[in-house]
């Protein structure tokens, strides 16, 4: 039976999870009326709309890498205090601007916080290993949360009070949670290396040489430029559309919510049935029609809500399934250097979508940016019809006891020919070894002894 979470994790879990996902809600509660209420600021062109839309993907993606390091010299928290600290000062920044060139900067200063892997790596510090995978899925979905959420705060906090309010809004959560990380998140003794969660500079070449995962990392970049173009026009269309922003959640929250539920069944075809590349395929082809039937029949209450309701049951899917790809095809060990080239790629994306989406908007309209999604997403389509079948290896991280760590060698090797345990890595001074596992092809014994987080030794090899 799998491990439960002790009282110490529950503190962490509760805390870290709330805390990404609080900053999230700030970063992306502005989307949904950004391109509305900006209009008002001095200096507004749909150019600088954009930019202040993107503009926190750039730096997030220049900084996420080098403040996960940091991490691990100076402290994670001191890290976490650091980047909140840079959010709130872009908040203030933000709220008090009253020219789009203060929003833009203001906006760049909440990106630069880029903590998101020096929480993820305080997580690791403070979970077992048995159960640090069920952790991670938890702030998996606290992001997708509070990313459905801020379509809806988004309008309502910016009715009453303006922009400036949602900034402000945003300081005063960035604030609660410094209060978090000091009063409610456990101190660790020690800072470990996780490679399933950090990155480590030493695999960085191995990882962007690898074809299979640039590919990945091209598509969560055209992924999150196409999002963030569309929510240039987006509002501006609904506003076309007769419907006031106080009531833009009126289609957000159904269409998200129906969304969500929709993709589901496909996430369980992708993993439990090994039906990943024809449901990958398939998303993005779905993906890119919807996009297109936006720009052609989104004119129309009808149009409009068919096209978003696909878009986003597509997107959803694709948010599920690509870090899941990324984890089967990282070499063992690489992992989290894996995920940050990764998460890189995303925040690039959604600078770039802010730009181009505000430019083509400027030249050619509404219509030409849904166009121009669909697009690179057809294009995205193109080169990853290319893709090998991807194998349906897990990662597995167990503890080693005091004689394996002293026989490295021989505990890979025992390992390797276990019949489902396809790589090994073992980090003898933190005592873990990092597996690729295939859980089909397991006996019963071995995986309830990785469900433990722990290798006896004597189980058979077949």
């Amino acid at each position: 039976m799998a491990a439960g979470f002790n009282p110490i994790e529950t503190r962490a879990l509760s805390g870290l999870a709330g805390l990404y996902a609080l900053r999230m809600l700030g970063l992306f509660m502005v989307l949904p009326v950004l391109s509305i209420y900006a209009q008002d600021l001095q200096g507004a062109t749909p150019l600088l709309i954009g930019l202040a839309l993107g503009g926190y993907g750039l730096t997030q993606a220049l900084l996420q890498i080098p403040f996960g390091l940091l991490s691990d010299r100076i402290g994670r928290k001191t890290v976490i205090y650091l980047g909140l600290a840079l959010f709130i000062l872009g908040s203030v920044v933000a709220a008090v601007s009253d020219s789009m060139w203060g929003v833009v900067l203001g906006r760049c200063l909440q990106g630069s916080g880029a903590i998101a892997s020096s929480i993820m790596a305080l997580l690791a510090d403070l979970t077992r290993e048995e159960v640090r995978t069920r952790a991670m899925a938890t702030v998996g979905l606290s992001i997708g949360m509070a990313f459905m959420l801020s379509l809806v705060l988004g309008p309502l906090l910016a009715a009453p009070f303006g922009l400036a309010g949602l900034f402000w809004f945003t300081a005063l959560v960035a604030c609660i949670g410094i209060l978090v990380v000091w009063r409610w998140i456990p101190t660790p003794q020690r800072y470990a290396r996780h490679l399933d969660v950090g990155v480590q500079t030493a695999s960085l070449g191995q990882v962007i040489r690898q074809p299979e995962l640039l590919r990945l990392d091209g598509g969560i970049f055209i992924l999150h430029l196409v999002l963030t173009a569309c929510f240039v026009v987006l509002p501006l269309r609904l506003h076309e559309l007769g419907l006031d922003v106080l009531h833009h959640w009126w289609v957000y929250l159904p269409v998200m919510g129906g969304s969500f539920i929709a993709m589901i069944p496909f996430v369980i075809l992708a993993e439990k049935k090994r039906q990943m590349r024809p449901v990958f395929l398939s998303a993005i082809g779905v993906q890119a029609c919807a996009a297109f039937a936006l720009a052609l029949i989104g004119e129309t209450w009808l149009g409009l809500i068919a096209g978003l309701f696909v878009f986003f049951m597509a997107f959803n899917l694709l948010e599920a399934t690509l870090p899941s790809l990324i984890s089967k095809l990282a070499p063992t060990g690489s992992k989290g250097t894996a995920m940050g080239v990764y998460s890189s790629s995303q925040f690039f994306g959604a600078f770039l979508g802010g730009v181009l989406g505000g430019t083509l908007y400027a030249w050619a309209g509404i219509n030409a940016v849904f166009a121009g999604a669909g697009l690179l997403l057809a294009l995205w389509w193109s080169f990853a019809l290319s893709m090998a079948p991807p194998r349906h290896l897990s990662s597995q991280v167990i503890a080693l006891d005091g004689h394996q760590v002293a026989h490295p060698q021989e505990v890979s090797e025992q390992l390797l020919a276990i019949t489902g345990i396809e790589e090994v890595v073992i980090l003898a001074e933190e005592g873990t070894a990092y597996l690729k596992v295939d859980r089909h092809l397991l006996s019963e014994e071995i995986q309830r002894q990785l469900q433990q987080g722990r290798w006896t030794g004597q189980a058979s090899a077949c």
